[in-house]
């Protein structure tokens, strides 16, 4: 943790002005653009401290949304999904709209309902570089994509890959009311599976969830070979 500076003393919270909610260090914030067009700024709480006139400042580590990246917003990346970046600041707590939740990228998934408050992260972000961490995902459908949780799947009963419903010839309303579902390659007669494949995609190159699901087009869990460079 930062030292306090002189002149300064760490609080344990604050309430956000006009409410009666609380924040305390550890927990994710929006904070008010400057620009009244531009969605809210979302950070992390690392400190709370106020100065000898009561001016509280907030020292902050930064999420960043996917357009506010080096390689921008991407196919796969999902309408809440954000990036844990390796940049610090320090904001007046004046600026702080309200409290939102960050939640992993597997309990995202898990989620019946997800409100507004509700953000996910599966990368941190490297400010300076552009590069991620980790630098590799697992890809699945016939695109060889990673996955969105805004699009929705259905999983193949025998090789568990997960596939896009336009990938394989079905619309989004089909694939609901699926009871079970085979893809192509494991209804040859070879059985012959592709595997080892890639997706060489560089992110300096290229630009909720459904309602409950039945059993066949439910979130996936299954980790797959196929990777994504990032």
């Amino acid at each position: 943790m930062a030292k306090t500076r002189p002149g300064k003393r760490d609080l344990d919270s604050y309430t956000i002005r006009g409410t009666n909610k609380v924040v305390r260090a550890g927990d994710c914030v929006l904070l008010r653009s400057s620009d009244t067009d531009t969605a809210p700024y979302v950070a992390r709480i690392e400190k709370i401290e106020a100065d000898n006139r009561n001016n509280v400042k907030v020292r902050v580590r930064w999420y960043y949304r996917p357009e506010e990246s080096m390689g921008g917003r991407r196919q796969f990346h999902g309408s809440k999904e954000l990036f844990l970046s390796d940049h610090y600041d320090v904001q007046s707590a004046h600026t702080i709209e309200g409290k939102c939740i960050i939640h992993s990228f597997k309990n995202y998934t898990k989620l019946e309902n997800v409100g507004p408050e509700d953000y996910y992260c599966r990368f941190e972000y490297k400010a300076a570089t552009g590069a991620f961490v980790p630098d590799r995902v697992a890809v699945y459908c016939k695109c060889e994509m990673p996955y969105n949780p805004d699009d929705l799947m259905v999983q193949c009963d025998e090789c568990k890959d997960w596939y896009h419903p336009a990938c394989v010839g079905m619309t989004i309303e089909q694939a609901k009311h699926l009871d079970h579902f085979i893809c192509s390659e494991c209804s040859l007669e070879d059985g012959v599976k592709k595997s080892g494949n890639t997706f060489p995609a560089s992110p300096l190159t290229i630009g909720k969830v459904e309602p409950k699901r039945q059993k066949s087009a439910e979130n996936h869990t299954g980790t797959l070979l196929r990777t994504c460079d990032l």
